[in-house]
C-alpha cells in the first residue's frame, strides 16, 4: 500500500512545488525617480498585482544623482533587476547599445503610442524600441495668481506683455518677478533656453534641421532666445547668482515670487508646499498671432533587462504600463508627468489640466540638445547650461554664445562641419 501511494504522494508534491514556483515570480524595478515610492508601492503595483496574480513587484530606486553609476555597477555585475527605467535618449540606447535592454519591438502594446513618444528610446534609424514610454513633461510658467489679482496682470500670451507683467511686478516690489536662480546652471538652459526656444527655432523643424546639418546654432532662430534670456536678469531679484533650485521652488512656494519658470514636475511639490492658489502659462509667443510651440519632453519610460531570469512576467509587467489603466493611475498620481499613450487620460489636477491643454493649442517638441547633438565632447546639453546661464548674466553676447557652441559641436558632429 505504502509503496504504491509513494510515487502518487511525490507526484503530487512535485506538482504543488512546480505550481507554487510558477506563481512566485518577483520583479525589481530599479529607478532614479525616489520621490515617487510611495505612488508605486500604494497604487501602482497593487493595481497590477491585483490583476496579475503570482507576479510580485518590488520598486527599489536609488538616488538620482547616483542612478547611472548604481545601475551600470549592477548591470556590470549581474545583480540589476528585471525591469529598468529608462532616461530618455542617449542614455538609454548606451544601455540598449551594450546588451543590457531588450528589443521591445514585437510587444504588441508598443502600438498604444505614436512614433513621437516611441523615438526618446528607439535606434536612430527606427528599428528597435527598447523601452516602454512612460510620461512627458510640458515646459511654462507657474504664477502667484493672488499676485496677478492683486496687481492687476493679465496672463501674458506675447513676449512684450510677459516683460509688462514683469516690470510691473518689480516696480510694485512686493514680489520678486520671477524665481530662477543660476547657481545650478541646468535651470537655465531647461526652465530658460529650452522652455523659450522653442517658439524661435520652431520646435521639432529647427531641431531637426539643427541634426541633419540644415541649421546652425549661429543662426538667429538659435541666438535669438539668448537676448531673450538676457532680459531675464532685472526681475530675478538680488543675489540670484547664487540662488540654488531649491532656493528658487522656496522663494516661490513661500509666496515671495509672483513668477516660477518650470517644468510640470513641479506641481506635486508645489501643491503640498504653496498655500495660495498657482496658475499657469505657455511661453509666450514673440507676435500676437504666432503659431506657438512647447516642450513637451518625453521623460520617463521603462525597459526589460536582457539578463532578467523572469522575462515573460517582466513582458506582462510592461504591457500593462502600455495600458490606459496603468496611464490613468500614474497621470493622475503624479501630476505633471502627462502619459504618453494614444489614449487621452483625463487629468484631475487644475494645474496639470492646464499644461497638458497645450497640446491642443500648440505644436510639441523635445528639448533641443537632448537626442544625438550631446554624444560628443563638448557635450552640446551641458555646454547650454553655461551659455544660459552667461546670458542672464550678461557675461557674454549672444552672437558670441551661438558662435563658440557652433564650434564646439561642428569639432566632432559630421553634419556641422
Amino acid at each position: 500500500m505504502i509503496r504504491r501511494t509513494l510515487p502518487l504522494a511525490l507526484a503530487t508534491t512535485a506538482l504543488v512545488a512546480t505550481s507554487a514556483a510558477a506563481q512566485d515570480v518577483t520583479l525589481t524595478i530599479e529607478s532614479w525617480r525616489n520621490d515617487d515610492l510611495v505612488l508605486w508601492q500604494d497604487k501602482i503595483i497593487p493595481a497590477f498585482e491585483a490583476t496579475n496574480p503570482g507576479i510580485q513587484v518590488k520598486f527599489t530606486p536609488s538616488a538620482p544623482a547616483e542612478y547611472n553609476a548604481v545601475l551600470n555597477s549592477k548591470l556590470d555585475a549581474g545583480s540589476a533587476g528585471d525591469l529598468i527605467t529608462c532616461r530618455p535618449f542617449d542614455a538609454s540606447l548606451a544601455l540598449y547599445d551594450a546588451g543590457h535592454l531588450t528589443d521591445l519591438s514585437d510587444l504588441e502594446a508598443m502600438s498604444n503610442f505614436s512614433d513621437v513618444a516611441k523615438s526618446a528610446w528607439q535606434t536612430d534609424d527606427g528599428s528597435a524600441s527598447f523601452c516602454v514610454p512612460m510620461a512627458s513633461v510640458i515646459h511654462g510658467f507657474i504664477y502667484n495668481k493672488d499676485a496677478f489679482t492683486e496687481l492687476g496682470i493679465e496672463v501674458p500670451t506675447t513676449e512684450a506683455e510677459f516683460f509688462a507683467a514683469l516690470e510691473t511686478i518689480k516696480e510694485d516690489g512686493s514680489y520678486i518677478p520671477m524665481a530662477m536662480g543660476t547657481n545650478d546652471q541646468w535651470e537655465a538652459a531647461t526652465m530658460g533656453y529650452n522652455n523659450i526656444g522653442p517658439n524661435y527655432w520652431k520646435g521639432e523643424e529647427g531641431r531637426l534641421a539643427l541634426i541633419a546639418g540644415e541649421q546652425k546654432l549661429t543662426d538667429d532662430a538659435w541666438v535669438a532666445p539668448y537676448a531673450t534670456l538676457a532680459k531675464w536678469g532685472a526681475y530675478l531679484g538680488d543675489g540670484y547668482e547664487a540662488q540654488t533650485y531649491p532656493d528658487s521652488q522656496n522663494l516661490f512656494t513661500l509666496g515671495r515670487a509672483a513668477v516660477y519658470p518650470a517644468g510640470s514636475w513641479e506641481i506635486s511639490g508645489f501643491n503640498a508646499q504653496a498655500d495660495f492658489e498657482m496658475g499657469a502659462f505657455k511661453p509666450p509667443v514673440r507676435n500676437a498671432g504666432d503659431t506657438c510651440y512647447i516642450s513637451d519632453h518625453t521623460d520617463i519610460g521603462i525597459g526589460m533587462n536582457a539578463a532578467s531570469a523572469n522575462p515573460e512576467a517582466a513582458r506582462e509587467f510592461l504591457a500593462w504600463v502600455a495600458s490606459p489603466e496603468f496611464a490613468s493611475i500614474f497621470g493622475n498620481a503624479l501630476p505633471g508627468f502627462f502619459p504618453l499613450s494614444n489614449t487621452p487620460v483625463e487629468m484631475d489636477d487644475p494645474l496639470a489640466k492646464e499644461f497638458v491643454s497645450w497640446r491642443g493649442e500648440c505644436e510639441s517638441t523635445i528639448r533641443s540638445t537632448y537626442q544625438i547633438l550631446s554624444r560628443g565632447t563638448p557635450n552640446l546639453e551641458n555646454e547650454t547650461w553655461g551659455a544660459s546661464v552667461a546670458a542672464i548674466k550678461g557675461t557674454a553676447s549672444p552672437a558670441d554664445l551661438g558662435a563658440d557652441l557652433q564650434n564646439g559641436l561642428a569639432s566632432w558632429y559630421a553634419p556641422q562641419q
